[in-house]
């Protein structure tokens, strides 16, 4: 007679596998729609991690709660946590003192907005939703749910965030339609510009919107003209009592504050005199005077406050991580966090990616271990730059000669010079 598990069954609480095949199989709906917004906004870092034993207590276990207890640690371990880097700190301080401030004005007829940048896999994402939906979950507390704004009579839905990706090729047009779309508001196909800014800013008002936030700006180039229309309706949003939030790759040198330099000396961005300077007079753009912008950072390992936040960084993640004869200083301890450091240059999204990686190939070899033999297995290609974004590759002198090179003298043409008698042979 099989004897059923007791109380003191290590994997109480675990959900059952039609439940873990869900968590797995479910979809989510897209994040540039109400919908999605809202489900990744009270979804999010809800999952439980599986419970942790040890290899003596899944060696006692039914086969097929071992399966399920494998399944559920694969699913814990591919959905590492959001932590408190400095870097997720920096931004969420920004965008909370930010929209503070602007939720607040009431004779302000503009609002200043902010802009995230950063290479990729820097993290920039998730840190401004994540600081969306903090900023959210207070406003909705602060009006019990409710559009302080709302007509009577009216049913319209109350969305203080919303998110929207910048359109690749974008113009005035299609990025009033995304923003549209992310209501699934009807769009008139023969709508003209100036009726679609003007449903634009009705639908910002109607939904109690006070935070915009527009991902992947950087598809921006100034020298389209498109894109220069699409720059200038953005400035025009921040008059209808929104926080735009504008996060990218690159933001310093694609334009969208002028092509700024990088200073050796000093260390900040510095953006040369415009050419209506000399015309105008003006020093500064209305982009630069309505924009803070923040540059993410990638973790460094110089100070020793760098070592401990870099640490403190894995150590959370080697708590998170589900593995048989995972050990205390796994992640931490020995020369680890160096060989992490040199392999991933800091960038926080490689760190998760590898690491899942890593917690992946350990369950599937029987490791169940990760080391620095394991992770050297994994091929981990860095897209980013070598060099911190703060300091941008300085284009190289040409090279120098010893002497100066005199131009090739052009050819004088013969075509008519007068050769004399032909000789007896006729040559």
């Amino acid at each position: 007679m099989t004897q059923a598990l007791s109380h003191d069954d290590p994997l109480e609480g675990l959900p059952s596998r039609a439940r873990i095949a869900e968590l797995i199989l479910g979809s989510r709906p897209p994040l540039d729609t109400y919908v999605g917004w809202q489900h990744h906004r009270t979804h999010c870092g809800l999952l439980v991690p599986a419970p942790t034993i040890s290899p003596q207590q899944w060696s006692m276990l039914p086969e097929s709660r071992q399966y399920d207890y494998d399944l559920y640690r694969e699913l814990t371990n591919a959905n590492l946590p959001l932590q408190d880097t400095p870097m997720h700190d920096k931004v969420g301080k920004l965008i909370r003192r930010r929209l503070s401030c602007n939720t607040r004005k009431k004779d302000d007829p503009t609002r200043a907005g902010v802009m995230i940048s950063g290479w990729g896999n820097y993290g920039k994402t998730a840190s401004v939703i994540s600081a969306g939906a903090v900023f959210e979950d207070q406003w909705l507390e602060l009006h019990r749910c409710l559009n302080p704004g709302a007509l009577p009579g009216t049913r319209d839905l109350h969305a203080p965030v919303v998110y929207v990706s910048t359109p690749v090729t974008a113009t005035p047009k299609s990025l009033c339609a995304s923003i549209l779309g992310f209501f699934r508001a009807p769009i008139r196909t023969s709508a003209t510009l100036p009726e679609l800014v003007r449903q634009v800013a009705d639908s910002l008002q109607d939904h109690g919107v006070k935070a915009l936030i527009l991902d992947d700006i950087s598809r921006l180039r100034m020298h389209r003209a498109d894109d220069q229309d699409v720059l200038d309706l953005m400035r025009a949003l921040m008059s209808l009592d929104v926080t735009l939030i504008l996060t990218g790759v690159n933001i310093s040198g694609i334009g969208l504050l002028r092509e700024a330099k990088w200073n050796k000396k000093t260390r900040q961005w510095e953006m040369p005199p415009l050419e209506s300077t000399r015309i105008h007079g003006l020093e500064i753009t209305q982009t630069e005077h309505r924009f803070e912008l923040i540059e993410i950072d990638r973790f460094r390992y110089t100070t020793s406050e760098e070592i401990q936040a870099f640490v403190g960084h894995l150590k959370g993640i080697e708590q998170h991580l589900r593995l048989l004869n995972a050990r205390e200083g796994m992640l931490t301890g020995g020369t680890m966090p160096e060989y992490l450091m040199r392999r991933t240059g800091g960038v926080v999204g490689l760190v998760g990616r590898l690491l899942e990686d890593g917690a992946h190939e350990a369950m599937e070899s029987g490791k169940e271990l990760i080391d620095e033999g394991l992770l050297d297995e994994i091929v981990l290609r860095r897209d980013e730059p070598q060099q911190s974004p703060d300091e941008p590759p300085i284009p190289a002198d040409p090279p120098a000669t010893g002497k100066k090179r005199r131009p090739a003298k052009r050819r004088r043409n013969t075509v008519f010079d007068d050769r004399g008698p032909a000789d007896a042979t006729g040559s």
